[in-house]
C-alpha cells in the first residue's frame, strides 16, 4: 500500500527553483506528488505557497524523500516541537541524530522559532530549552548532557532565495567554463571585493603553492598590504615557498624570473625553513629583518591572521604550521564569523575544508587550472559561487589591476 505524507513550501520558490529542485528529488527517488495548493506570488517581492502530497511506495521511500524536501526548505504541517535526546556520553550522539545543511536553520522551541548559531554542514544541533538557543556541533565535540536534536520535525531549513537584484553572483548564476570572457568576470568579481571591502564585510583566500610558483605572489601581497585580503588560509607549503622565493628568489629551486632551476636549488625550500625555525616564527623573522617581502610578510606587518594548516607530507614544518589537523579546522573557525567572500585559488583539498565551514551565502570564487577541481569545489554547497578555470599567475594580476583600476574611477 502506498504511503502519503503533506509538505509546506513558502517564499520565493518559483524563481529560486526551488518548485523545479522538488519535482526532480521526488521523481527521481521513484516518488510522486500532487499539488494541493499553490498561491503564487503577484508580484516580484511576494512570496509564494505550496502544499503538496507526496506519494512513495513503502513508509521508508517515504521517509527518505521528505528528508530530501526537508533540505530544500519543506516542513510537515501542523509544526511540532524539535525533538531532543540527551548524549550518554562525551562523542556519543543519540541515533537518528539530526544533521544540518549549510543553509540558515531554525529549530521550535517553546512555540518559538530558534536561529540555529554558527551554522554549517554535516554537523548536529544542540539546544539549550530554558535559554531558548540552539547551536550547531561538531559530532567529536557532543559532551554528556547535551540535549541533541533528532529527526527533522520542528527544524526548519531556509533554502536560500534568488537575490532581488542582479548579481555577479546570481543565486544559480555559478556555472564553470574556460570559455568565458575571464577579463570581464574578473572585472565583475573585483567590483564585489570593492563592495564587501566598503561594507566591512571579511575576505578570506584559502591559497595554494601554485601562487607562488606562477609569480602571482606579488599581486596577492598587494592586495593584503591594501586591504582587499583579510584573512589568508593556507598550508606549509605556499608559506615555504613564500619564504623561499624571499629568501633566494626560487620556489621549489626553480628561478622566478626565467623558471629555469637554478645550481643547488633543491635545497632552497629546506634551507627557507631552517631560517624560519632557527628565528622561532615567522613573525619573529619579519621582526629581525630575515622575511623582508612576499605574502607571509604582508600578513605580519598588517596584522593580517592566518592559519597554516599542516599535512602529512610536509616538510619541517614551518614553527606556524598547525600540525593537528583538527586544532587547525576549530582555528579556521574563528575567522569564519563575518566573512562575506571567499577566494579558493590553486588548493583544491584546503578548499573543500574550507567550503565544509562555510555557510550557503558565502560569495565564493573558485580558481583552478584543472576543471575538475573547480567543479568539484562549485559542488560544496554555496547558492553563490563562480568558477574560473584559469592558472593563478594570470588570474591574480588582472584581478589586483581590475581592483586599482575601479578603486581609483570611483574616487
Amino acid at each position: 500500500m502506498a504511503e502519503s505524507q503533506e509538505i509546506e513550501l513558502q517564499g520565493h520558490i518559483i524563481d529560486s527553483g526551488i518548485m523545479t529542485q522538488l519535482f526532480d528529488r521526488v521523481m527521481d527517488m521513484g516518488g510522486n506528488f500532487e499539488i494541493l495548493t499553490f498561491d503564487v506570488g503577484k508580484k516580484k517581492t511576494d512570496p509564494s505557497y505550496a502544499r503538496l502530497k507526496i506519494v512513495a511506495q513503502d513508509k521508508e521511500k517515504l521517509r527518505s524523500i521528505l528528508s530530501e524536501l526537508h533540505r530544500l526548505g519543506a516542513r510537515l504541517p501542523p509544526v511540532q516541537s524539535v525533538h531532543y535526546v540527551p548524549a550518554a556520553s562525551n562523542r556519543n550522539a543519540p541515533r537518528e541524530f539530526y544533521t544540518t545543511t549549510n543553509h540558515p536553520t531554525q529549530v521550535r522551541l517553546a512555540d518559538e522559532w530558534v536561529t540555529v548559531e554558527n551554522i554549517e554542514m554535516d554537523f548536529l544541533i544542540v539546544v539549550d530549552p530554558a535559554k531558548k538557543k540552539a547551536r550547531c556541533t561538531p559530532l567529536g565535540k557532543i559532551k554528556k548532557g547535551d540535549l541533541v536534536v533528532v529527526g527533522e520535525e520542528g527544524v526548519l531549513v531556509n533554502y536560500p532565495e534568488r537575490p532581488r537584484t542582479s548579481s555577479t553572483f546570481e543565486f544559480m548564476h555559478g556555472t564553470v567554463s574556460s570559455e568565458r570572457p575571464s577579463e570581464t568576470l574578473i572585472a565583475q568579481i573585483a567590483k564585489e571585493i570593492l563592495e564587501v571591502h566598503k561594507t566591512g564585510g571579511k575576505i578570506i583566500l584559502v591559497g595554494g603553492p601554485a601562487i607562488i610558483h606562477t609569480g602571482a605572489d606579488h599581486a596577492v601581497a598587494e592586495m593584503i598590504r591594501k586591504g582587499y585580503i583579510n584573512v589568508l588560509f593556507a598550508g606549509n607549503a605556499l608559506a615555504t615557498h613564500d619564504v623561499e622565493c624571499n629568501l633566494y628568489g626560487t620556489s621549489l629551486g626553480m628561478d622566478i624570473k626565467t623558471g629555469k632551476p637554478v645550481m643547488g636549488g633543491h635545497r632552497h625550500h629546506l634551507y627557507a625553513i631552517s631560517e624560519i625555525m632557527r628565528a622561532g616564527s615567522l613573525k619573529n623573522a619579519v621582526d629581525q629583518g630575515i622575511l623582508t617581502g612576499g605574502i607571509m610578510y604582508e600578513c605580519v606587518k598588517h596584522d593580517i591572521p592566518f592559519v597554516l594548516a599542516g599535512s602529512i607530507r610536509d616538510d619541517g614544518p614551518l614553527p606556524d604550521v598547525i600540525q593537528d589537523t583538527m586544532a587547525a579546522q576549530d582555528e579556521m573557525r574563528k575567522y569564519i564569523p563575518g566573512c562575506k567572500m571567499v577566494l579558493m585559488v590553486a588548493t583544491l583539498l584546503h578548499s573543500i575544508a574550507v567550503g565544509n565551514c562555510l555557510p550557503s551565502s558565502v560569495k565564493t570564487v573558485c580558481v583552478d587550472i584543472n576543471p575538475a577541481s573547480v567543479t568539484k569545489l562549485m559542488d560544496r554547497g554555496t547558492t553563490q559561487a563562480i568558477g574560473i578555470v584559469s592558472d593563478a599567475g594570470t588570474f591574480f594580476p588582472l584581478l589586483a589591476e581590475q581592483i586599482e583600476k575601479q578603486s581609483k574611477g570611483k574616487k
